[in-house]
């Protein structure tokens, strides 16, 4: 109960207000008369008890924050008091919000500055300010004058923060979050996070566990029942059996009674039914119910034994069929151990055989051996070995045994052997060892280290033999030695045959083709060449060139009535290329053949045709084009001229006639199919139609070097014959001849490369271009024993393996052997 008497302590709504807007009774002074309400306060007195002064701030401590409470505007917002307060000054008044309870979550953030200090009741820091000491105290001064009281925050309404951020001491200088929360306790304290969306989270699952059945979190700990044997006594009382365990759900016959009977478990030997489907039920006493003889006591006591018992028939019973999986599992163990330790004895006993055969063989190849080894007894182990142990001859490469067995009594087999009077000889042997060492997955890649047993072995052993051979053959006695390398063709590798052409034969077919002069010597060059072309293909073209300078050479005073140069050059007229042959062809033979009918003497009364043969005969051999070039520039001027001499004296027309169709005769359907000669025919007939049905003197215009278009229109006018073709077109000037081509080509200047040759034909020094060589892009030509390039009409010779300049002179000294 209150009393009048008693004078109340809390604090009212009244108090609170006059703590902002002090009462009067009190004289003001100077500063409160000039600032009003934001006049200091310091020097006021303390409402209260008594009339003591307040203790006055001290602002030269060290800056500390305290809550200042939560201010909207110009009200406090107040929900409720704390009493927390005991801390501060005792002037202090503190106003807090009230702490949320745990059964309302609280609100996800605060609103404004909720749940803080009002400004201005907070506590003070006692080094709050402390710099002020050493200035006049301006700012605070200033701020004072717009308003600012101690512990509010900044802004119209305080709604700014009024603890200071504080310097937190880091632990290290990993990231931020590293160590946990960046805030100070005072910072949370003051501002304490909510997390929303946590709440909303934690809400959810508390709902959603009413409806949703736990799970079992981990194995429950047993709970032990402690029951008196009286309370046991009467739960065993009426079990007619106990209730069976999930172990023991087996199969058991009892053969004890009169029937067979099938239970479910050991646990329902104990029961005993009157119809065998009667199901095995828990029967429960009946209340009050006593039957005579129970023993209660005696019936729990078996029911346990016959739990135990059948426990450990179970457990037996695994052990046992565990133990039978474990033995059956041995027994399949032992067998695969002892098929692999037959299989490493069987292995054993053939790597003894194996190596009881290669000692045999080593001690039958010792010098002085009583047996020695033979070649087929050779190849006859071999092969029991790939028949007999063909994993062990592949695993340890026992084909490289034949390098010591076989290789020396090949050697001594090969010592007689002459290639060129017996090709085939060893050929059955080789083809023998061929099926037993080659390798048919090696492959040759140019490196020794590559070949296989087989390949070393004609490498090593027949080639040297072959090699002696062919350094002594003779050349042009070629068929022996070809039918050496057919023969072996089949059984030689494609690497070792083309070694043999390359490196063996090749070399000495152009050392025979550079001492070849097909003036001296008797034998064609085609007789002992042409042989190879089967075998060597391509390979022979570097022997082309010097051939062909060769024959140039000798068909310099060549004439065309000696008729050994076609028989020289007909063989190879299909082994030169085109262009090659045409290009000599044009170049030494056509020109003698001008040159021959140039002089060939066209007379109707005595004809001589020889000349003409000679020409003709070529013409298989020279393109068609050419010759008829020739012949309408050497021989159709001079038969026209003749025709016109002979029609202009009176003549036999039958004669002309016949003379005309005889030399038609001689041009074949191939020549007479080109237009130059049916045209050069068809004009000689025009003039001997012209010279019998006109009246001018045939001829006399046809002897003229060439004729205007207007003269022969009007020579075409006169003679009154209808013209059924147009005459073939003059040239403004005289018609030219090939005599006079002839004449130009003897005045041409020899070129810097035709004197070096002739230079080399006068000292016979070889001159050949290198097949495949050149140097800065210029061919490079053997001269004698060097090899020399021209580079514009300087020579340079390889000597000291660089290339320097020389004069001619000295070239043929250097060239000579």
């Amino acid at each position: 109960m209150s009393s009048p008497e008693v004078e109340k302590f809390e604090i009212t709504e009244d108090d609170l207000a006059n703590e902002f807007y002090p009462r009067g009774g009190r004289r003001q002074t100077k500063n409160q008369a000039i600032y009003g309400m934001w006049a200091n306060s310091d020097d006021e007195d303390t409402p209260g008890f008594g009339r003591g002064r307040r203790k006055k701030k001290d602002y030269t401590a060290p800056i500390g924050f305290v809550s200042g409470g939560i201010k909207q505007g110009s009200k406090i917002k107040k929900e409720g008091d704390d009493d927390d307060s005991s801390d501060s000054d005792k002037d202090d008044i503190v106003v807090q919000m009230p702490k949320p309870s745990a059964a309302k979550p609280p609100p996800s953030r605060p609103q404004g500055r909720q749940g803080k200090q009002f400004a201005g009741f907070g506590k003070t820091d006692v080094g709050f300010g402390e710099w002020e000491r050493h200035t006049r105290g301006v700012g605070k001064k200033l701020l004072e004058k717009m308003g600012f009281k101690p512990g509010e925050g900044l802004g119209k309404h305080g709604q700014g923060i009024t603890t200071p951020v504080e310097a937190v001491k880091r632990k290290g200088k990993a990231a931020v979050g590293a160590y946990g929360t960046e805030r100070s306790e005072r910072s949370l304290a003051d501002f304490p996070v909510h997390d929303s969306d946590e709440e909303d989270d934690k809400k959810f699952k508390e709902e959603l566990s009413q409806w949703k059945k736990k799970p079992e979190v981990g194995k429950k700990k047993p709970k032990y029942v402690y029951k008196t044997a009286q309370e046991i006594i009467e739960s065993g009382v009426g079990k007619k059996k106990a209730a069976p365990s999930k172990a023991s759900k087996v199969k058991v016959i009892d053969m004890t009674g009169k029937e067979k009977r099938v239970f479910s478990g050991y646990h329902a030997i104990a029961t005993r039914h009157n119809r065998p489907d009667e199901e095995e039920d828990i029967m429960e006493p009946e209340p009050g119910q006593k039957k005579a003889f129970e023993m209660p006591e005696l019936m729990h006591n078996l029911n346990i034994l016959v739990d135990m018992a059948e426990e450990d028939i179970i457990m037996n019973d695994r052990k046992l069929r565990y133990e039978k999986d474990h033995i059956i599992n041995m027994k399949h163990e032992k067998e695969r151990l002892d098929t692999i330790c037959d299989q490493e004895e069987a292995q054993i006993q053939k790597l003894k055989k194996v190596l009881d055969i290669v000692r045999m063989c080593e001690e039958r190849t010792q010098p002085g051996c009583d047996n020695p080894m033979e070649l087929d007894e050779c190849a006859a182990i071999f092969r029991s070995l790939q028949n007999d142990f063909y994993e062990e001859y592949v695993m340890y490469d026992l084909s490289s045994l034949a390098v010591a067995l076989v290789f020396p009594l090949m050697r001594k087999y090969f010592s007689s052997w002459d290639p060129l009077k017996d090709p085939s000889y060893g050929l059955h042997t080789i083809q023998q060892w061929k099926s037993l060492l080659e390798d048919y997955n090696n492959q040759y890649a140019g490196n020794s280290t590559d070949m296989d047993v087989f390949q070393r072995l004609l490498w090593d052993v027949w080639l040297p033999y072959l090699r002696t051979t062919i350094l002594k053959w003779n050349v042009r006695a070629c068929h022996p030695l070809i039918e050496v390398l057919e023969t072996w063709l089949p059984v030689l590798p494609s690497w070792i045959m083309e070694n043999i052409l390359d490196q063996l034969v090749l070399p000495r077919l152009l050392q025979e083709v550079e001492n070849w002069n097909p003036l001296t010597d008797t034998m064609p060059i085609h007789s002992w060449l042409h042989p190879w072309l089967p075998l060597m293909k391509d390979k022979l073209e570097p022997l082309y060139a010097p051939i062909r300078h060769k024959i140039a050479n000798a068909l310099t005073n060549w004439h065309p009535s000696d008729a050994s140069a076609k028989v020289i050059l007909q063989p190879w007229v299909k082994v030169f290329k085109p262009g090659h042959l045409e290009a000599f062809l044009v170049k030494n033979i056509l020109p003698k053949l001008a040159m021959c009918m140039q002089e060939f003497v066209i007379n109707p009364h005595q004809q001589i045709l020889d000349p003409w043969h000679w020409v003709m005969a070529w013409s298989d051999i020279i393109p068609i084009k050419y010759m008829v070039d020739m012949l309408e520039k050497t021989f159709f001027p001079k038969w026209r001229t003749v025709l016109c001499t002979w029609l202009s004296n009176m003549p036999n027309y039958d004669e002309i006639t016949k003379w005309y169709l005889g030399w038609k005769s001689l041009f074949s359907d191939e020549y007479l199919s080109q237009p130059s000669i049916r045209d050069n025919f068809n004009k000689a007939l025009e003039i001997m139609n012209r010279a019998v049905s006109s009246h001018i003197q045939p001829g006399v215009k046809e002897n003229m070097a060439y004729f205007s278009q207007m003269e022969r229109r009007q020579m075409v006018d006169t003679s009154g014959l209808p013209s059924t073709r147009s005459p073939p077109r003059q040239t403004t000037g005289p018609e030219p001849t090939y005599t006079r081509s002839v004449t130009a080509g003897t005045n041409y200047q020899p070129t810097f490369k035709d004197i070096i040759e002739k230079a080399a034909e006068e000292n016979g020094l070889l001159f050949m271009p290198i097949a495949g060589k050149t140097q800065e892009a210029k061919q490079v030509y053997r001269y004698g024993k060097v090899q020399i390039y021209l580079d514009r009409n300087v020579i340079f010779v390889f000597e000291n393996q660089i290339w320097i300049p020389v004069s001619l002179q000295n070239l043929i000294m250097k060239a000579k052997p």
